[in-house]
């Protein structure tokens, strides 16, 4: 067993940075926890720096190629695990670095703009989104939440390695999406016209703000068309996970997939 006390140099970082935002940028390091997010991650290519694992919690074994794997008792992984049930595994890993030039899209793609976005459940549920309906990118602008925080990966399931993402501020965001000549699809309630009714097979970035305030005038102004999901009760707010789901789905459905 390589560390047992609570009181261990490493595990003391380690918790610093699952809590503490800086200390991640400063670091340009990413936790990430569990088995099945740990294998997304490193599907897609990612490699950790170092794995750790606890082997009274781990029921499976798992290949981590090139990386320092740490054996730690159960008590110093459920001190540094951010997890009501850890499965006994939390990879470190270097922060990806994506740009828009990053993206890759498709003939008619399917873009979401997530605007300020402030719960990492929330976001993590809209990358969950993505995967499945497998839209081209999501692109966070102005964001509010730092999109490598752990409970942003563990919301997204470990999808946060599987879909295309981006952060950067909502003007080159705008730029980005005009030359690839796709329409601002802004969803508030706002709008007059249902989501529904609009012709979503053409290139589409759909855009969505947060649960208190909506889109900013920025992405309302810059809209090219604003939708809106018919809402018969007395609050006229969804969860913004759940408005994104509709949309995208209503998409996929158009499109045939």
């Amino acid at each position: 067993m390589d560390i047992t006390s609570l009181q261990n140099p490493r595990v003391k970082y380690i918790v610093k940075l699952r809590e503490d935002k800086r200390q991640r940028k400063l670091d340009g390091l990413m936790l990430v926890e569990g088995y099945d997010e740990l294998t997304l991650a490193l599907s897609t290519g990612l490699k950790p720096q170092t794995v750790l694992t606890a082997p009274e919690l781990a029921s499976v074994s798992m290949d981590i190629p090139s990386a320092e794997i740490v054996t730690v008792t159960r008590a110093v992984f459920e001190k540094i695990s951010y997890r009501d049930n850890p499965d006994g595994w939390l990879g470190i890993f270097p922060v990806p670095k994506t740009s828009l030039d990053d993206l890759k899209l498709s003939e008619s793609p399917f873009v979401i703009l997530a605007e300020s976005v402030e719960k990492p459940g929330n976001l993590g549920a809209i990358l969950r989104t993505a995967d499945a309906a497998h839209v081209d990118a999501v692109i966070v602008c102005d964001p509010r939440v730092d999109l490598w925080n752990p409970n942003v990966v563990r919301a997204s399931r470990g999808t946060i390695f599987t879909v295309p993402t981006v952060e950067v501020d909502s003007p080159n965001a705008l730029a980005f999406i005009k030359s690839r000549k796709m329409r601002v699809l802004a969803a508030t309630p706002s709008a007059e016209v249902l989501y529904t009714d609009v012709d979503m097979k053409e290139p589409i970035a759909l855009a969505v703000g947060t649960e208190d305030e909506g889109l900013t005038d920025f992405w309302m102004q810059n809209a090219n068309i604003k939708v809106k999901i018919p809402m018969l009760g007395k609050v006229n707010s969804l969860n913004v996970s759940i408005a994104t789901a509709l949309i995208t789905y209503e998409a996929v459905r158009q499109r045939g997939l």
